[in-house]
């Protein structure tokens, strides 16, 4: 009998071992290395769609208490909210940051695309971005009819290709040029913030919303968005509504 439970405290033991070092290497993983997140919203069509899961690299810029995993970083003081960096957002860059300015008073994390960075000058003039002044490009494509989430109800939208200064393109929905937030600053984006802006560009809260994120502080952000690992999708094909496929593994 001594020999049996012998036995059973061992592989007990070892159970214990093995658990303990994959809670350890996640530990890891998603404290320094990736994480997933989710897309609740609209905000950042055609780019991301309601219900797609985004691996998001922390390691991209460096690190703040917001990339702790388990909300471990949110024990710390209020007053530690340093940063250990060695990389910058780019205008283009697709990232995860915490905003606490949220209406109902709880910090969440959120989503949307780098417009500006320091020193840079953001206006919407008639729904047209500028950046400094100049405008970016905006190319017609085509436009859509999709079903909303949750409503359902029919949006129609046109869909643009955006370009950045430095080259960097990404597509942009407009629901028109005369929306509430199609005329917006000019703003200058403060040393170590980002302007933030969601690609639905009618449909997004984002920096220039009043009670929004306004300037993103750069100890906020978590990490640049990579790719769309795998999605719930919440459409499905109907004669004339657009219904995205193959978003997975798609760089952003």
């Amino acid at each position: 009998m001594k020999r049996l439970a012998d036995r059973a405290a061992g592989e007990v033991l070892e159970i214990a071992r093995f658990l303990g070092g994959v809670a350890a290497v996640y530990l890891v993983l998603v404290t320094l290395g990736f994480a997933v997140f989710h897309i609740p919203s609209q905000s950042m069509q055609p780019t991301l769609e309601v219900g797609d899961r985004v691996v998001v690299s922390k390691w991209a810029y460096g690190y703040s208490r917001h990339s702790l995993p388990l909300g471990l970083g949110y024990l710390l003081p209020d007053s530690w909210n340093a940063r250990l960096a060695w990389g910058q957002p780019r205008r283009g860059d697709v990232v995860v940051f915490r905003d606490e300015n949220q209406p109902d008073g709880r910090a969440r994390n959120l989503i949307k695309r780098v417009i500006g960075v320091g020193g840079d000058m953001v206006e919407v003039r008639d729904g047209r971005l500028y950046i400094n002044d100049e405008p970016a490009e905006r190319v017609l494509d085509e436009i859509r009819n999709y079903r909303e989430f949750p409503t359902q109800q029919i949006q129609t939208v046109t869909h643009y290709v955006e370009g950045l200064p430095g080259g960097r393109e990404h597509s942009i929905y407009e629901r028109s040029d005369n929306y509430a937030l199609d005329d917006y600053g000019p703003v200058r984006v403060l040393p170590g913030t980002v302007f933030v802006m969601g690609d639905n560009r009618d449909a997004s809260r984002d920096s220039r919303a009043p009670g929004g994120p306004g300037l993103v502080p750069l100890a906020n952000v978590i990490g640049r968005a990579e790719t769309v690992l795998f999605t719930f999708e919440r459409c499905r094909r109907e004669q004339g509504l657009y219904c995205p496929r193959g978003r997975v593994w798609q760089g952003l």
